[in-house]
């Protein structure tokens, strides 16, 4: 009897460790880029608003196929602008990154995660509350945001991929011609 319940201890404990493992990759996202996949940790314990509206995103196909519009060498990667940055639907360079999505734009929610390379936080204008669709994936350490713009994840595989996202123009403030796009963004991948 005793063995019994052991055997039924440790099928129930493995049957948690396999549901911990399920709701982990629910929490990733896989952005497929030119060169691979890059696989972003989600951080809903530090911005549940934020990574839900990435996640709801993602799997409506909204970021598939938009743009990199700005990408800044040692700084950044920015993208997520789905109503200017699908290539398929007519890229705008001259509006990509003044866009986001039909839904209402999202209150702050800052946290003391600090932004280091592979940091991926919320783009928003001056005000702090109008982060919406757009976000960066940094290059190198930005403790300058630090406090002030949205941490929403982690790359945690494929970060040499990211490395490889074509760059803009210094002198346009990273804006890029001919961009390099999310071919496909999946949640809980």
């Amino acid at each position: 009897m005793n063995i019994l319940r052991i055997a039924f201890a440790g099928a129930a404990f493995v049957a948690c460790a396999a549901g911990a493992t399920l709701a982990q990759a629910a929490e990733n996202l896989t952005i497929q880029l030119k060169d691979g996949p890059v696989v972003i940790e989600l951080l809903s314990d530090v911005a549940p608003k934020h990574v839900e509206r990435i996640k709801e995103l993602a799997t409506a196909g909204e970021y598939d196929n938009v743009a990199f519009h700005r990408v800044i060498d040692g700084f950044m990667a920015q993208t997520g602008d789905v109503e200017f940055g699908d290539m398929e639907d007519g890229y705008q360079p001259q509006r990509a990154g003044t866009g986001g999505s039909s839904k209402p734009n999202l209150p702050a929610e800052f946290s003391e995660v600090p932004f280091e390379r592979g940091t991926v936080g919320m783009a928003r204008s001056q005000d702090p509350n109008s982060a919406n669709s757009q976000f960066f994936i940094m290059f190198a350490p930005g403790d300058f945001l630090n406090g002030q713009y949205t941490v929403v994840g982690k790359v945690i595989e494929g970060m040499e991929n990211v490395d490889k996202i074509k760059r803009g123009d210094e002198a346009a403030n990273g804006s890029v011609n001919d961009p390099d796009r999310m071919i496909k963004v999946t949640a809980g991948e």
